[in-house]
């Protein structure tokens, strides 16, 4: 029980909240009607799954970085407490259950889900190769709104890749806050991330563009969708209030409170977006 608690912890099961609360947004978003328990329920365990399956890929094969890295060396498996081998075996097994959900959930979104794993493989690689590894996560942010669509609909619409593209550049905003924590290590040995390259002040800079980015596509899903009313609207004036504030709490002379940002008012974007759309649903 001891190492399955480290292995949780490690994956940082209870992170799944940035991801979720967005999928089932995009779910109420993308179909006429509810779907079947069934659908729903598969929907859930797909993110679930690629999550998971993301979250060990990234431990297993950052190990060599992590282990350097003062920020990680306290890791349960860094320090022998968690067998790398656990990891590396939830990562094949979650992505393997994230295709079989797919084939469950049709053909179209059974043939395009190697493409989700790889870009989960990838994106622990992709550090070591381009300065722009939070683009990678993005893309695959960006993915899930279409996923649904293509699960429940057999298409891709352009409300998908609006949405998509306002959970694209959510991400990889945060993830380039979160970067910052790493920055002197980073430069030191050799991996590459955009405040790596471009330095904290101007990573701030392109994480509050991306961010400001996120908030028009949320307004134009708003125009899309042809029955989101006010209190869609009104409720984005909540998630630009998030983001500001998030925003507020670093400075490129003071980076304590990158972990408040990144874990807490992140997590409060993605559920109360959720909550607007919940609402709005029931009420129109």
């Amino acid at each position: 029980m001891q190492k399955i608690r480290a292995l949780a912890d490690a994956i940082k099961l209870e992170h799944t909240i940035f991801a979720l609360p967005f999928a089932l947004a995009s779910l109420l978003l993308l179909v006429e009607k509810l779907p079947s328990p069934r659908e729903f329920f598969l929907i859930i365990l797909a993110v679930f799954f690629a999550r998971t399956a993301g979250m060990a890929f990234n431990r297993w094969l950052d190990y060599d970085i992590d282990k350097k890295n003062p920020r990680t060396q306290n890791w349960a498996h860094i320090k022998g407490e968690l067998p790398l081998g656990w990891l590396k075996i939830l990562a094949l097994l979650s992505s393997l259950a994230f295709i079989g959900v797919s084939y469950l959930l049709g053909k179209l979104a059974f043939i395009l889900s190697p493409i989700v794993v790889f870009l989960l493989w990838f994106y622990p690689l992709a550090k070591r190769v381009t300065y722009f590894p939070h683009f990678v996560l993005g893309i695959v942010y960006f993915l899930i709104p279409i996923a649904v669509d293509v699960a429940l609909n057999q298409r891709i619409s352009p409300l998908a890749v609006v949405l998509g593209l306002a959970m694209a550049t959510w991400v990889a905003g945060f993830d380039i806050l979160y970067a910052l924590q790493d920055y002197e290590f980073d430069k030191t040995h050799g991996v590459k991330s955009l405040p790596v390259k471009l330095g904290i002040e101007n990573s701030l800079r392109v994480a509050r563009f991306l961010h400001f980015l996120t908030f028009l596509f949320l307004l134009l899903v708003g125009y899309l969708h042809p029955k989101m009313g006010v209190i869609y609207f009104a409720g984005l004036t909540a998630i630009a209030g998030f983001l500001v504030y998030e925003h507020s709490l670093i400075k490129p002379n003071d980076l304590s409170k990158i972990n408040k940002a990144f874990f807490t008012v992140n997590g409060w974007v993605s559920v109360v977006y959720f909550l607007i759309v919940l609402t709005d649903y029931l009420t129109s």
